[in-house]
């Protein structure tokens, strides 16, 4: 289904990042895009550089969402805002898994539970739920991150299930390493960190990524692309690694004989 078959488009964690770059694409192709994030400054930047409509609305907001999407029609919606709060999950505080629930995996369920009956009901709309690598890979530290963005994954594949016999189409996107400010939001506002995560290395833009959903949208009606994994050329995934036993200690903490 071409962009000149969708008229309206919805795009959370829009004030930043692949979110912005999603909003700038969809705008060039005159799709009327409500950008949804927490910055009101922001969103407001964005709006005048590219017409969009700013809401500055935090996704967990339920009330907030479904007023909105109770007065909009929308053919297009894209699922990117998240959070992280990278440790070891023995050292995860009540507040880390509680926020990273509420923004990565309830806020998505509400809103596909808001918007995607009316696609289902004009036979008409396409999901695009940017997940990550982490969904589907192991990596040291960051235990609920990837069990909310697992859950994103299967959303994607049940709501095709549930949407089947309509031409309602969902696309996952799973991001690896992408040169945004997503670091520093997550680590700190601090040179280190970017020096740390992008620079030196060749990744992917948040417009590329923005480009690769643009490509699963424009796909003919009779085309649903349902899995996009992007990653930088010089980022795997595998890697096998194994441990030696630690000494055993004794209940006072001295090691044991």
């Amino acid at each position: 289904m071409p962009f000149s078959d969708y008229k309206t488009a919805l795009v959370t964690g829009a004030s930043s990042g692949i979110g912005a770059a999603v909003v700038e694409r969809l705008r060039r192709e005159n799709i009327e895009v409500h950008a949804v994030a927490r910055s009101a400054a922001a969103l407001q930047r964005l709006a005048e550089r590219t017409g969009c409509i700013a809401h500055a609305i935090d996704v967990t907001d339920r009330p907030a969402i479904a007023e909105l999407a109770g007065r909009v029609e929308f053919d297009i919606l894209v699922n990117n805002a998240g959070v992280d709060r990278p440790k070891k999950f023995l050292e995860a505080d009540e507040s880390d898994i509680d926020l990273l629930v509420d923004v990565n995996l309830r806020a998505v369920l509400h809103i596909c539970r808001l918007i995607v009956p009316g696609m289902v009901a004009r036979d008409r709309g396409h999901v695009i739920n940017i997940s990550s690598i982490a969904g589907a890979y192991n990596f040291g530290g960051n235990s609920s991150y990837h069990a909310t963005k697992a859950g994103v994954s299967m959303l994607s594949n049940q709501l095709r299930i549930d949407a089947f016999g309509k031409r309602v189409r969902v696309t996952e996107i799973c991001p690896g390493r992408v040169a945004t400010d997503i670091f520093n939001h997550v680590h700190g506002d601090d040179p280190s960190i970017r020096e740390k995560f992008i620079d030196g290395f060749e990744l992917p833009e948040a417009a590329d990524i923005a480009d690769a959903i643009a490509f699963a949208i424009s796909a003919p009606v009779a085309v649903n692309i349902g899995h996009m994994e992007i990653t930088p050329t010089l980022q795997v995934m595998g890697g096998l690694q194994t441990a030696r036993p630690q000494p055993k200690t004794d209940p006072s903490g001295e090691p044991g004989s």
